[in-house]
C-alpha cells in the first residue's frame, strides 16, 4: 500500500477522533503515522501491517489507560487556604501555641506553633504546615535560641 494511503488513513482516523473524543481513533492515527514511514521506506504490505498492529496495540494498551487516568484524576491542585500550606511566611506578632500572626503571600494570618513549646519571635521565617480554620499553623524554618 503506497505511504500517502496509510496518511490519508491517519487524517480519517483523525477526524473521527476529533468528533468522539475517546483516545482510540487518535491513537490508531498515530499507528497509521508510524506506518505511512515505514510504507515510505519502502517496506512491503505484510510489513506495513504488522507495523500498524504493533503501534496500535502500543498506543491501545500503553499509552491510552495512562491518558485516561490522567484525565479523570487531573492535576493536583490547592485552592483557597489550602494553597497557602508549605508556604514560607514571615512572623508579624509573635506566635506561641495560642496565639500570633503571620504575613504570608502578602496577607496577614493568625498563627499558632505547631510545637506548643515554640515561642517564635517576630522577624522569624516561618512555613505554614496546615490551616484550621482561619489560623495558620507554622514551624520556624531556622532553629530558635
Amino acid at each position: 500500500m503506497p505511504w500517502f494511503a496509510w496518511l490519508l488513513a491517519a487524517a480519517g482516523l483523525g477526524l473521527a477522533e476529533f468528533f468522539t473524543l475517546t483516545l482510540v481513533f487518535g491513537l490508531l492515527a498515530g499507528a497509521a503515522l508510524v506506518t505511512a514511514v515505514v510504507a515510505g521506506v519502502g517496506v512491503g504490505l505484510l510489513g506495513q501491517l504488522v507495523a500498524f498492529a504493533v503501534a496500535a496495540a502500543a498506543g491501545l494498551v500503553i499509552v491510552r489507560p495512562v491518558a485516561l487516568r490522567q484525565v479523570v484524576q487531573g492535576p493536583v491542585t490547592r485552592e483557597g487556604s489550602d494553597a497557602l500550606i508549605g508556604k514560607r511566611a514571615e512572623v508579624m506578632r509573635e506566635v506561641t501555641a495560642t496565639h500570633g500572626l503571620i504575613r504570608v503571600s502578602g496577607e496577614d494570618w493568625s498563627a499558632r506553633a505547631l510545637d506548643e513549646s515554640h515561642v517564635i519571635p517576630v522577624g522569624s521565617l516561618v512555613d505554614v504546615m496546615e490551616i484550621e480554620g482561619a489560623t495558620a499553623i507554622v514551624y520556624p524554618r531556622e532553629p530558635l535560641p
